[in-house]
């Protein structure tokens, strides 16, 4: 079994790749270069900050750049449903797509939860430590 960044960085990317993919194949026109714009950009997004998520030197710096990717990922979820419900793209055909993007919203937003938990009592640690030696 893969290492979970390892398997979150491939999962981006795929993902990635598969919004530039849909990108591609929308219909010529303002509406679908205006929209494919914005999908893309947020798309291919999540992928390169998961990535920087992944080089992060502290853990603010972390916490900040898993906030971008879940803004970016949670943005690429409207974009798909915006060009449903637009009737620019049939559900069907984004149908899987969307549930990618809603599952990296949940799985990015569980692991920011559980990253400034960490933080939290990391800190309440260091504090009660420090209580400790004044008291001493």
């Amino acid at each position: 079994m893969e290492h979970p960044a390892v398997d979150l960085k491939e999962r981006t990317k795929n993902f990635a790749l598969r919004i530039v993919k849909v990108v591609r194949s929308l219909p010529p026109g303002q509406e679908g270069r205006m929209i494919g714009y914005h999908l893309l950009r947020s798309g291919t997004s999540v992928a390169a900050n998961y990535r920087a998520v992944c080089r992060a030197r502290s853990r603010p710096e972390f916490l900040s750049k898993l906030a971008i990717v879940i803004e970016e990922a949670d943005e690429s979820a409207f974009w798909l449903e915006f060009l449903v419900d637009a009737g620019i793209v049939p559900n069907a055909k984004l149908r899987d797509l969307r549930s990618a993007a809603n599952q990296l919203v949940a799985i990015f937003n569980a692991s920011l939860t559980t990253a400034k938990k960490g933080a939290h009592s990391t800190i309440n640690n260091q504090d009660s430590t420090s209580a400790t030696r004044k008291i001493s």
